[in-house]
């Protein structure tokens, strides 16, 4: 039963990470370019240019990437984090220009141990 539960659309987490950041000083410029660095190190992908995404097996494995990303906030700018299912985030409707286009599948992760 532990195996059926491992891979459930809503055990799987997504962790979105949305910003919007100062740029106007080299300062805030930094700052910015360092946040977004430390978020694709930990394994977030870009999804738009202030919206960065992760993939996570369960809830306890997203808290631990919401916790790392708070940690490495910025001092200024927003800063939103939110948390969904693999099936709320399976529901999102996608589109470029005025075409829908298909949703790509979400990359199913191994877990190695």
């Amino acid at each position: 039963m532990l195996e059926q539960n491992r891979f459930n659309a809503y055990r799987i987490m997504w962790v979105l990470v949305f910003f919007d950041l100062p740029t106007e000083t080299k300062r805030h410029r930094k700052a910015a370019t360092k946040f977004r660095k430390q978020l694709l190190e930990d394994g977030f992908t870009m999804f738009q240019f202030s919206i960065y995404l992760r993939h996570c097996p369960s809830r306890e494995n997203a808290e631990v990437h919401i916790k790392r990303t708070k940690n490495n906030l910025p001092k200024e700018g927003k800063v939103c984090i939110l948390c969904i299912t693999d099936k709320q985030f399976g529901q999102m409707e996608l589109f470029y220009g005025k075409n829908e286009t298909e949703i790509p599948q979400p990359v199913q992760q191994l877990q190695l141990f």
